[in-house]
């Protein structure tokens, strides 16, 4: 599946092993065969599967029970991170109690992303939304940690719910590839895009969620000779060709289908804004590789956008679904070019928090800290079965050992001050008696 879960869950992989780890990743494989090997010093298992009917490019595996619980038991893995909570997120969390391994979870979905249509029914959407929000939020509270991408991100899930610990942290990008640089027009030549025209950019996927065409009703609103670049593929691409066709805009719009990564960041470099009409991103990675490579930015003020697009300083947001408000932004980005000078540099300035270097320092922390707790609460434990086993052979001291638990609200216990032995979360064996 191409798209923003499975790129940062290959980066997350691929930068760890180059840090020194060892990382093994499971996935549901692109056919009815389970696959086998070595990716970037990833060890990869992909497992066989069937396309999802009711999301295109969206693969389930057939519930590898056995195989995932022989992986892990055979890597004996010292955290289990679950980015998807279908299937192997199932599987990998029920196993994951019985092997006695911390589970992390990442939440990068909203209801929208399963089904637009039932979500945006005018009668069942809500309830489908709440049944939703019901599953994901029963999953995660059996996790042991929890993140989101973003603030809204995770106020979601706690507006419905959520209690096991948690914090934000981005999917974060390599500003090291990505940056400003010198436009090449020959970049524009090769995808026929005009040379005298501003060009506004857009990357995502083609789906319905990611309303692109609100961004085709807006081009026959625009008084600026702005032309339009879509960057993806999907199964709405028929559908959005046609509602070009029908709006006379075919000049003035250009589907370039997917675009490596190597032609993605000239053409970025060649472009006078990014522009993002999506209803379902909790962070978009293409909007912050814009940003990075000094995009002013348009989004609409939906879910998570706005972290990135601040109003009136990297950019314009624009009431969601609203094409008049977006070619009105549209049309005052491109008129003003010191305008855009001065919200691409604000660009750069907000995008520094997200650098991969430190969100990946971030992920080794969290990492580090919950694997030591579990540790030590599996040596307590020993020591407590030890204890009542021969409780006449031990001193006083060792039967009044502090007996850990792993909480299911707050932080972590590396975060709470040592030596409180009747700190909340902790008991002794006079505090059970």
């Amino acid at each position: 599946m191409v798209g923003g879960v499975p790129t940062v869950t290959r980066s997350l992989a691929t930068d760890f092993a180059n840090r020194g780890h060892q990382v093994w990743v499971a996935a549901p494989s692109y056919g009815p065969r389970d696959v086998r090997r070595l990716e970037n010093k990833v060890r990869v298992y992909r497992f066989s599967s069937f396309e999802f009917p009711a999301y295109e490019d969206l693969r389930i595996p057939f519930f590898p029970f056995v195989p995932l619980r022989n992986l892990i038991k055979k890597s004996d893995p010292d955290i289990i991170h679950i980015h998807s909570p279908v299937v192997l997120g199932n599987i990998a969390q029920l196993l994951a109690g019985g092997l006695r391994k911390p589970v992390i979870a990442t939440n990068h979905y909203l209801p929208i992303n399963m089904s637009r249509s039932l979500t945006s029914d005018p009668l069942i959407g809500k309830h489908f939304s709440n049944v939703s929000y019901t599953y994901l939020v029963h999953f995660y509270n059996r996790c042991d940690y929890v993140t989101a991408p973003t603030q809204t991100a995770l106020n979601l899930l706690y507006e419905h719910g959520l209690h096991a610990p948690a914090r934000v942290i981005s999917n974060g990008i390599d500003l090291k590839s990505f940056t400003p640089g010198p436009p090449d027009p020959h970049i524009r030549q090769r995808f026929n895009l005009p040379l005298d025209r501003p060009l506004a950019l857009h990357v995502n996927r083609l789906f319905d969620e990611k309303r692109v065409d609100v961004l085709l009703d807006a081009v026959p609103k625009l008084k600026s000779n702005t032309h339009i670049a879509l960057v993806g593929t999907g199964p709405a691409e028929p559908e959005l060709r046609a509602q070009a066709e029908r709006l006379g805009i075919n000049d003035r719009v250009s589907f370039l289908g997917y675009v490596r990564d190597a032609d993605l960041l000239p053409l970025r470099r060649c472009s006078d804004l990014f522009t993002i009409p999506s209803e379902a991103d909790l962070q978009s990675l293409a909007t912050m590789e814009a940003m990075a490579c000094g995009l002013p930015v348009i989004a609409a003020n939906s879910y998570a956008l706005p972290e990135l697009a601040h109003h009136e300083k990297n950019g314009f947001l624009f009431q969601a679904g609203n094409a008049d408000e977006l070619a009105h932004a549209i049309d005052r980005l491109v008129g003003d070019q010191e305008l855009r000078q001065r919200m691409g540099e604000e660009s750069l300035t907000i995008i520094q928090k997200h650098d991969r270097a430190e969100v990946l320092n971030q992920w080794e922390e969290v990492y580090r800290r919950l694997s030591i707790e579990f540790k030590e609460v599996k040596e307590r434990r020993q020591q407590l079965r030890t204890i009542r086993k021969y409780r006449g052979y031990t001193s006083e001291e060792q039967r009044d050992i502090l007996i850990p638990r792993i909480r299911r609200t707050g932080e972590l216990r590396f975060d709470q001050p040592a030596g409180d032995k009747h700190k909340k979360g902790w008991r002794t064996r006079q505090d059970q008696a």
